[in-house]
Parts: structure tokens; sequence; C-alpha cells
């Protein structure tokens, strides 16, 4: 179980890096687009999808897949009696939603069809650092077999 966990951890950090890096590939995208500059757009277009289809996504199934793993293996001792666990399972739902709406707005600028702003990425690349504060400190603080 313990290389399950160690999978887990690195599907989670490759995941995490694609989350924090896209939007900030979307903030670069939106200065080439004020500026003008259509083969630097194209080029973050392909950026943004391998990034996206290529590291993000696997690494979240992954993540996914091998966190269920355990959350099966210790079912009565994490879910039915941790408070922690179901805290972490909700912002876990809250990143997939992020993930999603990072997926959103790739489609939107790879057909050319961006409306938001660079202040608007900048302030949207934030919410990951935020669930993986939370997330970590649940998980460190975790106490199994309290409520």
């Amino acid at each position: 179980m313990l290389l399950v966990k160690a999978f887990h951890i690195i599907a989670v950090i490759c995941w995490f890096a694609g989350l924090f890096y896209l939007p900030r590939l979307y903030v670069y995208h939106v200065q080439a687009l004020n500026e003008g500059d259509t083969k630097g757009s194209e080029r973050f277009k392909l950026m943004e999808r391998k990034l996206y289809r290529g590291i993000m996504t696997p690494s979240a199934v992954i993540a996914l897949v091998l966190g269920l793993w355990m959350l099966v293996d210790r079912w009565d001792s994490y879910f039915s009696h941790a408070t922690w666990m179901h805290i972490k399972l909700t912002l876990i739902i809250l990143l997939l939603g992020y993930h999603h709406a990072c997926g959103i707005f790739r489609k939107k600028f790879d057909n050319d069809a961006n409306t938001r702003s660079e202040k608007f990425y900048r302030m949207f690349n934030e919410f990951p650092v935020l669930i993986l504060v939370a997330v970590v400190i649940l998980a460190v603080l975790k106490q199994p077999y309290t409520t």
C-alpha cells in the first residue's frame, strides 16, 4: 500500500504542477493576443493543449484512481469516522471543477473566443494554492479514528 501512496503523491504533484502552470499560460496568452502576436498565440494554444491533455488530465485520473484505492482499502478508519476525509473529498471535488474550468478556458483560447482578461487569469491562478494548502494541512493533521 505504501507504493500506491507514493505513486498517488507523485500523480498529485504532477497534477498540481499543471494546475499552477496552465492559468499562468493563459495570462501570457492574453498578453500575446493584446500585442497582436498571432504566432505566439498559436504557440500558447499548442502548449496549453499538451499540458492539459498530456500531463494534467492523466495525472488527475491516476491521482483519483490511486486515492480511491487507498480510501476503499481503509474505508472504516478513514471515511466513515473521519471528518477530515469528508472535507478533503469536498475540496477534491472543487479541484475537479477547477480542472474542468481550465479545460473550458483552453477550448475558448483554442477557438479564439477568450473574453477573459489577464487580471482574471491571475486571480483564477490562485485557487489551487488555497486547495493545496487546505488538503495538505488536513492530511498531515488527520485523526482517522476520531471525528
